[in-house]
């Protein structure tokens, strides 16, 4: 179960039903803004880092349980899914299971493989990401695997949009001062014409970043870079606190505890509350936006404190 996480509530996606297919922060790139912490197997070797027979009893038993909806089944977690070479098995796996439609958030960094692409082809959306198009502000916002270039990974995304068949939203993450320059905001909507997309998502740094330099654009910014990307693209809007049952009092009340005693880290919250980081991120978020919690970096460690504690 410890690879599964939710159903929680997601700004693009509704409820969302989490699986993580990678251990943690094993990942291609090592992105300045990650929510989850710095990569710590940075890769693009692909294996079956975590067996379907792992993941199908897990989603089986809360598809069982289910009192309220679930709008998608995700790939994300901790790292880039797709560096899981049995993606395709388990997607059909999952398929059997349930008609919940299926999406895939992706780096993209791998859509260069024929064999990459070839096992997302039965997923029902993808969201890749594309944060530069240029390779000194693809190394400076994404400090991609070393053998990675980014006009490669940008024919990869264009090649896998002329195959897949289901949808496809591009996410753009903009960081202040990184890749918001109006040079950069060109190119990238020069390279974005070779893929066929259904929407363009842009977003922006709004949950604390694993490097604290890594700021997020205000919202007129963002409103210019969106014209600049065409009509296809839109901002991406915060998800409100739901009341659904998805959302538990207990965990809150249980991290307002942890974090009032001492600061802690992300993955001291998930052990101690036996939550998935993505989903522990979810109360952090609301919590942070109600005033009741701080964040500080240490030596590279973001921890959480409460406010006004000492």
């Amino acid at each position: 179960m410890s690879q599964i996480f939710g159903p929680v509530p997601s700004r693009r996606l509704g409820f969302s039903l989490g699986i993580d297919t990678v251990p943690y922060k094993t990942c291609s790139l090592d992105c300045i803004y990650c929510q989850v912490g710095r990569t710590t197997n940075k890769t693009i070797k692909r294996k079956e880092y975590i067996s379907c027979h792992d993941i199908l009893p897990g989603i089986e038993e809360i598809l069982l349980k289910q009192k309220e909806r679930i709008d998608y089944i995700t790939f994300s977690g901790s790292g880039e899914p797709t560096l899981n070479s049995r993606m395709k098995t388990i997607i059909n796996s999952i398929k059997k299971l349930a008609s919940i439609p299926i999406a895939v958030l992706t780096n993209g960094t791998l859509l260069f493989q024929p064999e990459t692409r070839e096992e997302l082809m039965e997923a029902d959306l993808v969201i890749p990401s594309l944060d530069a198009v240029s390779e000194e502000v693809f190394k400076k916002v994404n400090r991609p695997h070393q053998s990675l270039r980014i006009d490669k990974i940008i024919d990869g995304l264009s090649d896998f949009s002329q195959e897949f068949k289901g949808k496809i939203w591009l996410e753009i993450m903009i960081v202040k001062g990184t890749n918001d320059s109006p040079q950069e905001i060109k190119r990238m909507a020069k390279a974005i014409e070779k893929i066929k997309l259904d929407k363009i998502q842009l977003n922006t740094v709004v949950r604390p970043p694993v490097e604290e330099f890594a700021q997020p654009v205000n919202l007129e910014d963002l409103k210019k870079i969106r014209r600049t990307l065409g009509e296809k693209c839109e901002i991406i809007a915060e998800f409100k606190r739901p009341n659904q049952e998805f959302y538990r009092e207990d965990i809150e009340k249980g991290i307002l505890t942890m974090v009032k005693r001492r600061p802690v880290t992300l993955l001291d919250i998930s052990r101690a509350s036996g939550i998935h980081q993505n989903e522990a991120i979810k109360y952090l978020n609301i919590l942070k936006k109600e005033d009741q919690i701080l964040t500080k970096v240490y030596r590279g460690r973001r921890y959480y404190s409460k406010k006004n504690s000492v």
